[in-house]
């Protein structure tokens, strides 16, 4: 069964350059298409400050979304509603419409994230909602996770999020040195500074997974 995802741009109206926002976008985008390919769908602009996509698996949705957080620069970022369910299309003159309960599970879940970040969880951006409640047990599980992930993501400064991505496929410190043009010991102050470790065996452990719990 797909997983469908919702983005949304954080403060798309207040943005000063609404189109360039939409350009990095996108350009983020097609780089974790590029550097770690795991959506059915990459996720495409639809209507106003929206994204749609399409993964295989939770964990395929976790992964991706974690890189495009982190591929972000600073001052453009977006909000993720992941929905479990059965996904369609609708036949139209302007092209297929996506339908069914995960595209409406993505909605809830891009509704309660932020709800979420407008009060006491600030850095929230990610959330996962399953179509008719299937496996609460899993979901909670997934979004405690999440939680807890972006914070750390919210916290970060834009070169220790490069930083991170880099680690997250597996460039060694001194690569990532060498790309930034500092020293080692500064990326890896950097890192563990910001938390970067637990990020980078969360992000193991879900591949290791393969498919999530919430998956049904």
């Amino acid at each position: 069964m797909s997983v469908a995802v919702i983005a949304d741009i954080v403060g798309s109206r207040t943005l000063a350059d609404r189109a360039a926002a939409q350009s990095v976008i996108d350009d983020a985008v097609l780089k974790v298409e590029r550097d770690f390919p795991c959506a059915e769908r990459p996720l495409q602009p639809t209507v106003g400050d929206e994204l749609q996509g399409v993964y295989p698996t939770v964990a395929a949705a976790m992964s991706g979304l974690l890189l495009l957080r982190l591929a972000l620069p600073d001052g453009i970022e977006c909000r993720y509603g992941i929905g479990v369910g059965a996904t369609s299309e609708v036949p139209s003159r302007v092209g297929a419409l996506a339908e069914g309960p995960g595209w409406w599970a993505a909605r809830e879940a891009i509704d309660m994230v932020h709800a979420r970040q407008s009060r006491a969880v600030r850095g929230a951006r990610t959330w996962i909602v399953a179509a008719g409640g299937a496996d609460d047990h899993g979901t909670h599980l997934a979004n405690a996770y999440l939680l807890a992930r972006d914070q750390l993501v919210s916290d970060m400064s834009e070169r220790t999020r490069r930083l991170t991505y880099g680690r997250l496929l597996g460039r060694t410190q001194g690569d990532l040195a060498r790309a930034e043009g500092i020293t080692q010991s500064a990326v890896s102050q950097a890192l563990a500074t910001a938390g970067a470790g637990a990020l980078v065996e969360g992000f193991a452990q879900v591949r290791i997974a393969g498919t999530s719990a919430v998956e049904t």
